[in-house]
């Protein structure tokens, strides 16, 4: 898995010189920094926790249901530590220098770390270390998404899809030999909000993938096993979506989202499946069918894809053509 050169970074240079530059800004999009918070505070589950909040910046993203009795921060940038609210005390320290936590062991009932564990350059030594500082049964939440300065992201992670790095992480936590099975949570596909700087080019919100695991040792915990995505838009039920369908032939009308099908060209290669000139797909990026599409296919094994409702006038059937971004397949739109 590992090559001498996993870990090697396009620029080498001290981390603390880099991030001196103060960086008081937000490094995902609203919907995934909302995403983020449901998730710390889902997992969360302890009365009063201590929490690290690990390779730590301006904010912690802990939400307001979590009162926690001490919130320490771990990071390099100073005036970003003193100004996070969420902090009871902050220390600068460069875990590439030195991997080790200047904690007692069993210290923390929850370690996070978000969207920084692209920069470790000793991932497995600081993975142990999170396990010797938390408490047995505590929480280790390590959550990123597909953004980077990739000058600093190790070379092993800007070399991985984004479906190879939750494998990665989920390796990191059963190399260390420390906690119970790492699960996963993906959120991916959902519409960016509307006021994002970015919503113009037609990309969804930020993905968000969480990977978290126990500290071996614990009691039971009720803390959840697996994660349920509560952003997913609704469907219609299945007694309406059959109507829906069975209607589709005369409304021309996604049976998901109630969208107009825009008629789409099929291309004429050695590689397609279908025998005909044109389908009718649904291109609606907020369609609920494709925003839960991500997961569903994710799940299956089939990452980085979802799928839209397409209709087949010849023979009047209603079928899913995958997609692996939002872009994809409007090259063909035709009216």
């Amino acid at each position: 898995m590992y090559s001498n050169d996993s870990f090697s970074r396009l620029d080498e240079s001290d981390d603390s010189i880099f991030y001196a530059t103060d960086r008081f800004v937000q490094h995902i999009d609203s919907f995934a920094l909302k995403t983020v918070e449901r998730i710390i505070g889902e997992l969360v589950i302890e009365d009063d926790p201590v929490i690290l909040d690990l390779m730590a910046g301006w904010d912690s993203h802990l939400p307001s249901t979590i009162q926690p009795k001490r919130v320490v921060g771990l990071g390099l940038n100073r005036n970003e530590l003193a100004q996070n609210e969420s902090l009871t005390d902050w220390l600068c320290h460069d875990l590439n220098k030195n991997p080790s936590l200047p904690f007692p062991d069993n210290t923390f009932d929850a370690v996070l770390n978000v969207v920084s564990v692209d920069y470790m350059t000793r991932p497995l030594e600081v993975v142990r270390e999170v396990g010797r500082i938390l408490k047995p049964g505590g929480l280790f939440l390590v959550i990123f998404s597909n953004r980077m300065f990739e000058q600093k992201a190790v070379k092993l992670w800007r070399h991985s899809a984004e479906g190879e790095r939750v494998l990665l992480v989920e390796e990191f936590f059963n190399q260390a030999g420390i906690f119970t099975r790492p699960q996963v949570f993906l959120s991916k596909g959902k519409p960016r909000p509307h006021e994002d700087k970015y919503a113009h080019f037609g990309i969804p919100s930020d993905p968000i993938y969480a990977v978290y695991a126990e500290k071996n040792g614990g009691e039971t915990s009720a803390r959840p096993k697996r994660l349920t995505d509560s952003a997913l838009p609704d469907l219609p039920d299945l007694k309406e979506l059959e109507r829906r369908k069975a209607a589709v032939k005369d409304t021309l009308q996604c049976p998901h989202c109630s969208e107009k099908l825009l008629k789409w060209e099929v291309p004429q290669n050695p590689f397609s499946q279908w025998d005909l000139e044109f389908m009718f797909l649904c291109f609606n990026d907020e369609c609920p069918y494709l925003v839960r599409g991500w997961d569903v296919m994710y799940r299956q094994g089939n990452t980085g894809l979802s799928y839209r409702f397409a209709y087949d006038p010849v023979r009047d059937q209603c079928l899913s053509v995958p997609v692996p971004s939002l872009q994809a397949l409007k090259e063909g739109i035709v009216e």
